[in-house]
Order: C-alpha cells, then structure tokens, then sequence
C-alpha cells in the first residue's frame, strides 16, 4: 500500500502539479517526500491486534489520503495553490474552495487516483495478496512508527539542505510540497491553523485601546504645502528588486551601474529620500509590499502573507483610494499568483485585479529564475495597464534583479565586478538592466500621455547583498574588510525611495530619516486623503511631526544622529560604537528603544489576533475579498470599458478606442521572436474571447518559477 500510494502521488507531482523542480538533487527530494508520511500514517493500523479492524483502518487511511490527493489536484487546476485547513473545513471567508463545478475540471489522468484502488480489490481477490491473520507484535509496530518518524526528520533536512528556513518563511505552498509533500504540508498548515485561531478566539475589541492609543498619538499632521500635491493622478509603483540606495549614482569601473535612476534621483520633480531604509523581517519582499499598502510592520518569522494573509483583514492602500477617490488598481507581477499567498492577500487588500505569470507569455525564454524579464513585465503589462479606469493605482514589481543575479548574455552588455563572489559581481549587471528596463517604461508613459497625469513611486523593497557577503562588497565601497562593522550593514539596509510628480519644480534630495512603514501616509496625503483615522505605524515623511528613529524587524533603530545594533551605539558622522555614552544619550537611546519594542509588539498583536475586525475607521468599508476573482481581468477590465462608453477615462477610450502599444519602444531581444507587439494585441483580444467560455485553470498557462 505504501509503494502503490507513494507511485501515485509522484505521478500527479509529475504530471498535475507545477512545483518548478530544478536539478537532479531536487527530483530526488520530490520522489523521496511521499515515503516518510505515507509510512508514517498507515503505521497506525498496525497497532490494531484483531486483523479485521487493521486492515479496515488501513483501507481508511490509504482512501481518506487518496481524497485529499485528489482534491488538491481539482483545487490546484482551479486556482494554481494547494487546499489549506481552512478551505477543507469551508469557513475561510476568503479561499472560494471546491466548488461542484470544480469537478468538471477532472481528466482522464485522474484514472491513476482509482487504478489501484482496482488492483488491489483484484490483488485480494485472486490471493496474489493474501489476509494475514496473525497480530504484529507492538513492537515492530512501534519500529515501523519510530523508522518513519527519522525518515520524516530526514525529508525535513534534505529540504532544508536546499531550501534553508524552509518552514519558518514559507514563501510558497509550492516549495513546502515540492520538498515535504501534500501530507506535511496539510499537517503543517493543521499546525498553524489551529495555533492562530486559538489566538484570535481569545482576542477581543479590548485588545485594541493599546493601538488605537498608540497610532493615534503617533499621527503626524501633513505639511500643508505637500497635502494634495498629487490630487486626482494616476499612482505608479514600481517595485525594484533587492536594489540598495547604494547603487544610486554609482560608477563601476568609470560606468554609471543605473544612469536612468540617477537622472530621476536628481530631478527637481523628484523627491528622492536619502535616508530611507527597508524594514523587512524573513518575509522580505511580501514584508516591503505589507508595509507599502498598510502601514503596519511583518511578522518577527515568517511571512505575514503566507501565515496570515488569507484570513487577516487589512485597510489597505487599494481599499483607501478607491473609496476614498475613486482609484481603480491592478498589480503586475511574472510569478505565479500563488507566491508569497498574493492572490488571497492581494483580495483582502481590495485590488480589483491581479496580472501574474498566467496573463503573460512565460516561455522558458522569457523568463529569469523568479519570473519574466523586467523589459517583457513592463512592454506585456501596457495592453493592460491602458484599459484600466483613471485614476488608477498600479503596483509593478519587478524580478529580474533578485539573487543570484543571473541575466542572459543577450540581454546586457554590462560588464560586471570583479571580486570573486559572482552574486556580488553580477549584481551590478541585473541592477543596469532592471534600470534600461525602468527607462523604456517611462518612455513609454511619455509617449502615450499617462505620465503627465502621475505620479511615480519608486522603491527598493529590501537589500540585495547580504551581510554574509558585504565583506565582499566592501572593496568597491572604498572600505575595507578588515574595518567592517555591524554599523556598515545597517548603513547598507538603505533602500531607494523616489516620488517623481511631473510638473512640480521643487523636489529634491531630501535628507530625512525614513523607511517603508511610512510609505503610506506619505502617499495618501499626497492625493488628499487624511490618515488620521486609520491605524498606521508610519507617519508622512514630508510632516514637520514625522518620527525619524526607524525600526527594524529585529528591535534594532536607527536615527539622524546614531545607530543601535544589538544595544551597541554608533556614531552616525563617525561610524565608531560610542562605549561610554553620556547620562542623556543613554536616557534618550533607552526611551527611543523602549519606544521601539513598543511599536512592534502592538504591530505583532494586531497581525497574530487580527485586531482590525474590530475596527472600522470613519467612512470606510470593510473588504470583500469575494468581490474579486483574478482569473479573467482583462475580460473584466474591458467590459467595463465598454459599459462606460464615452464615459470610459481608460488610456485606450481617450485615444481613439485604440492600443497604445506602439508607442512602446524596447531592445529586449524577446520580443523580436516569441513576443511581438502584434501578438500582445492579438492575445490580449483572445482573451476577452475567451471570456465567455468556460473559465480553465491559470495552472494550465502559468509557468513553473
């Protein structure tokens, strides 16, 4: 039974599900997973002394593992992710579940899920299997239970082997499969299921005074000048992938590494934060996205998205603006929808619409380890981005600058660094092309007429070399190895931070101390929304009340004067620890710490118990992520168009009801081959085809990442 369940499931590993298993160590990990688990599980009927009920037990065992095999296949063709405790148990109000019509979904493969249910009933019936009268012994039942749980605890460690924090970040259910298995990830999901709901079962709206008391003392009044500087603009956020604020204005070897960023950094119509920081825990990219649309920090382990994204209700930017004034909005992104939990998270934040790998053309050629190429994102995205209601809020995040930083030869000409560590070398070479990428965009949005009407967020989400490899580093920094302290890495968590509003002249270089949990009341004040209602950590960069000491995820601070690194004091000016402190810096530092501790407790109770159930801020409804449903946007973003008629303030209805993708000029040798300009057009025009038909599964087109 073991072998006939542990076939099975590697066959549906292989032919139903996309868990983008690279390399011969990782095959090895997917064939071996099944084993320790199943083991493990039917071992339980051999503590059964009558054979009657043992066998009956196993039997149980081997077709209730059978569903829940079979049910992840139905669900994962649905929606590209695997069934978690609470879409099994049907009281998730976000997961939509396994619907009747699901199950039109099923094909002829999903005969292997009951051949050997017959094979079996055959193997009894000719004796080839035989009915074995006799009790096992208790104790090769507990040999049998004791072998399966070392097995497991080897899964765990060949996982962790080539995928380290595996269970502590789990960035994707895809990994956690693709190194574990359905069985752990189920048990594993079981786990924190139940852990989360007994906390929240015991919270209440009490809970809430401490952050409500917290938030509202904290709020910075926006300066009055920048209040509404941004009113009724279109919001472009551009997400840069692992890019430090280091590389901004850098040479290499006499060569500018982002000449395009540079020129935007010093722009008068810019406003380019110098001091701005990223303030991400395990959660990196999904913890930048958080604090962007909300205003509250990541979880201490692990990804708020995936831990507790599904079900935590959020006040988040889409939700704001659209109520507030109107914002439509829409993410593009050329990773599956299912990293990182974006396509439950991004629906309790209120986005209207999700462009992921399964809108774009992801052939093997298009794409870099963790997605499509940033030119081919940006040039694919415009078939989209022109049919969306203005105002609109769109988020791009970008991939191709991610470790290990590893771009085709055809695609720069950008040499790299020479330091002996390749990710460090090649950094720059993805970072030039990230930046190539950013000026073709922007070109584009001054050809076909949006760029006047917006405004351009741009932002890194988090570093790029690690600390481990900052010694590396350090040489083209013009510091030496032997010098580097804790304080140089903490100077190095400096992320760019730039708010380019075309016609504003009086921009600049702003000197402030910041980081990504100020992002959103910096933005919203912007457009003239106040924020004095909503429960926010970060305040408005640009209020003369602003809190400069930023907080990082692991309780360190740092302010415009000096750093704190695990209770170690650093001289901004000098970058030397000060080892005898006076009386007042001292005082100032404990305040400023206990300050510190204070947020992200608050923060960290208000995520673990989902405190904003309880809390509605003036004039704004709570999100229903059932209101949205990512698997046909551009049928729905187009038909709304067409309701709308001449009243349509899409980019496409004020050109003449034409594409204005002609007006995007690029160099990315992909398009010359597999991804035309007329096949965009044509693709996107099947897809509202396509609309009217019966809705497959994005797991059919996404590609494996």
């Amino acid at each position: 039974m073991v072998f006939l369940f542990w076939l099975k499931t590697v066959l549906v590993y292989l032919i139903d599900f996309r868990l983008g298993v690279e390399g011969l160590y990782q095959y090895a990990v997917l064939f071996f997973n099944p084993i320790a688990t199943t083991v493990l599980l039917f071992s339980a009927s051999l503590y059964i002394k009558r054979p009657v009920p043992a066998y009956l037990v196993l039997f149980l065992l081997y077709t209730a593992n059978s569903a829940l095999l079979l049910f992840n296949v139905i669900y994962y063709r649905e929606f590209t992710d695997f069934m978690t405790m609470n879409v099994i148990f049907g009281y998730s109000s976000v997961s939509e579940g396994l619907s009747s019509s699901s199950f039109a979904l099923l094909k002829p493969q999903d005969l292997i899920m009951v051949f050997d249910f017959i094979l079996v009933i055959v193997a009894f019936a000719t004796r080839f299997i035989k009915f074995d009268k006799k009790p096992l012994p208790q104790q090769q039942a507990v040999a049998v239970s004791s072998f399966a749980l070392l097995l497991v605890f080897l899964n765990l460690t060949l996982g962790e082997i080539n995928r380290p924090q595996l269970l502590s970040r789990t960035f994707d259910r895809n990994y956690l499969v693709k190194y574990l298995g359905i069985d752990s990830f189920t048990f594993y999901d079981g786990i924190k299921t139940a852990k989360n709901n007994h906390v929240r079962s015991e919270a209440s709206s009490s809970d809430l005074n401490k952050v409500l008391t917290f938030t509202q003392e904290h709020y910075a009044k926006p300066d009055s000048q920048m209040f509404g500087a941004a009113k009724g603009k279109n919001i472009i956020v551009i997400h840069l992938e692992s890019f430090q604020q280091f590389l901004i204005n850098y040479r290499l070897d006499g060569k500018e590494v982002t000449p395009f960023l540079n020129s935007l950094y010093n722009d008068k119509s810019t406003y380019s934060f110098a001091n701005f920081f990223n303030q991400v825990g395990q959660g990196k990219t999904s913890d930048a996205e958080n604090m962007l649309e909300t205003s509250i920090y990541g979880l201490p382990q692990g990804s708020l998205f995936s831990a507790l994204g599904t079900d935590n209700t959020f006040q988040g930017a889409p939700a704001i603006l659209n109520q507030k004034e109107g914002y439509s909005s829409a993410v593009f992104h050329g990773n599956k929808g299912s990293f990182w939990n974006r396509n439950s998270v991004y629906k309790n934040l209120g986005y209207q619409y999700f462009f992921d790998a399964s809108y774009f053309n992801t052939t093997s050629n298009n794409l870099t380890e963790y997605g499509l190429k940033d030119k081919l994102l940006f040039h694919d995205s415009v078939k989209y981005l022109e049919r969306l209601q203005q105002p609109f809020y769109a988020k791009f995040i970008t991939v191709s600058n991610h470790f290990p930083y590893t771009i085709d030869q055809k695609n720069t000409d950008f040499k790299p660094a020479n330091t002996g560590d390749s990710s460090v070398d090649n950094y720059f070479v993805t970072a030039h092309y990230l930046d190539q990428s950013v000026k073709e965009f922007f070109d584009y949005l001054k050809k076909s007429g949006l760029y006047d009407n917006s405004m351009i967020v741009l932002y890194g989400d988090h570093y790029g070399i690690s600390n481990s490899r900052n010694l590396k580093l350090a040489s083209l920094l013009g510091k030496s190895s032997s010098t580097w302290t804790d304080f140089d890495n903490t100077q190095l968590q400096r992320v760019p931070f730039m708010i380019h509003i075309p016609g504003q002249k009086n921009g600049g270089i702003q000197q402030q101390y910041g980081g990504e949990i100020d992002v959103l009341p910096t933005l919203l004040h912007l457009v003239g929304i106040d924020t004095s209602s909503y429960i926010q950590f970060g305040t408005d960069l640009f209020s003369k009340q602003h809190d400069q000491v930023v907080a990082f995820r692991n309780e360190n601070f740092i302010t415009p004067n000096y750093t704190v690194v695990d209770g170690n004091i650093y001289d901004n000016k000098t970058g030397l620890q000060i080892t005898h402190p006076s009386t007042t810096l001292e005082n100032k530092v404990k305040n400023e710490s206990t300050k510190v501790n204070t947020e992200l407790s608050l923060s960290d109770s208000l995520n673990n118990k989902n405190l904003l159930r309880f809390y509605v801020p003036n004039g704004f409804t709570p999100v229903n992520p059932q209101n949205y449903d990512y698997k046909n946007d551009f049928g729905q973003i187009t038909q709304i168009q067409q309701q709308l008629g001449t009243k349509s303030t899409s980019l496409w209805s004020r050109n003449g009801n034409k594409t204005t993708i002609d007006n995007y000029s690029s160099d990315a040798p992909e398009l010359n081959t597999t991804d035309s300009n007329e096949e965009n057009e044509s693709s996107a025009s099947s897809s509202l085809d396509a609309s009217s038909q019966p809705s497959s599964s994005s797991a059919d087109t996404a590609a494996d990442r």
